[in-house]
């Protein structure tokens, strides 16, 4: 962890960008009362193929405009170099500085992956076409990504990117701090020093983490799968004893010395509010 303790802590609030009216007023309520804890900066996802790309830009200026910093994503899956160079046009033009590079995934029913395959070659070509007017945060995989074919290549994947020009890292999320500190401690022996920033995602409804977590590959450990099944529908249950396990985790986390943290909030406010506090933040 010897890397991750000479980097400033960087806090860090994760939206999806709203498809209603609705939901846009319930996220501006969100990143509002988030604001109040002053985080780093604010980060908004980017849809499969690029089918939020402009609630994305949207959400990243309405933020900005209140005084924030908003780093929107960009996914290089199913765009092309020309798409992808306007879309980064489109950032710079509004003078954004802060991206969240990513690979992204294949819509449903598309065949191609486009012009740039992996995240390394979106991050090598931002470079090539902007060079150092970005900070360029990637992801990295702490329980290793879902299609990666052994340890040792999801690190040589993972360097590949700090090589290519990434400034930092966030993790997916996780709840086992082992496995952070194991991937750090693997990170450090191949040459990356970059912050890598822990992931942290709220426990509110069980199913729904069940559901992320079969997509994307994140354990739920299995005493804790087991303890929050046993709430059945109990939804304060659920809420107070997820509370309790990643408030404790972030607890130990930043106790090792990791570089911040970076919350999925799902676009809610309560919990990571919470945590937050708990936390003495």
């Amino acid at each position: 962890m010897q890397s991750q303790k000479r980097h400033a802590r960087t806090f860090s609030f994760e939206f999806f960008p709203p498809k209603t009216a609705e939901g846009k007023e319930k996220l501006r309520a969100t990143w509002k009362q988030l604001g109040q804890l002053k985080p780093k900066f604010f980060s908004c996802t980017f849809g499969a193929g690029g089918s939020t790309r402009e609630g994305t830009l949207e959400t990243v200026l309405e933020i900005r405009a209140a005084g924030f910093e908003a780093a929107p994503h960009i996914s290089c899956v199913a765009s092309s170099r020309a798409d992808l160079g306007t879309q980064l046009e489109k950032y710079r033009s509004h003078g954004i500085r802060h991206i969240v590079a990513l690979r992204g995934d294949l819509p449903s029913g598309l065949a191609s992956s486009g012009e740039l395959r992996y995240a390394n070659e979106l991050v090598a070509f931002i470079r090539e076409t902007t060079g150092n007017w970005f900070h360029i945060e990637v992801a990295c995989y702490p329980e290793f990504h879902p299609q990666t074919r052994s340890a040792a290549d999801d690190i040589r994947n993972f360097k590949r990117k700090i090589e290519a020009g990434a400034n930092s890292a966030i993790t997916q999320y996780f709840y086992n701090a082992d496995a952070y500190f194991r991937f750090v401690d693997d990170c450090e022996a191949a040459g990356i020093a970059v912050p890598i920033v822990p992931g942290v995602m709220p426990i509110g409804n069980f199913t729904q983490l069940a559901r992320f977590s079969d997509a994307c590959g994140a354990e739920i450990p299995r005493w804790l799968r087991f303890r929050l099944e046993s709430f059945r529908d109990d939804a304060a249950a659920i809420r107070s004893y997820g509370l309790d396990v990643v408030t404790r985790l972030c607890d130990d986390l930043l106790a090792a010395g990791a570089p911040g943290l970076h919350f999925y909030t799902l676009n809610q406010a309560g919990l990571t509010t919470t945590i937050w506090q708990r936390l003495g933040l």
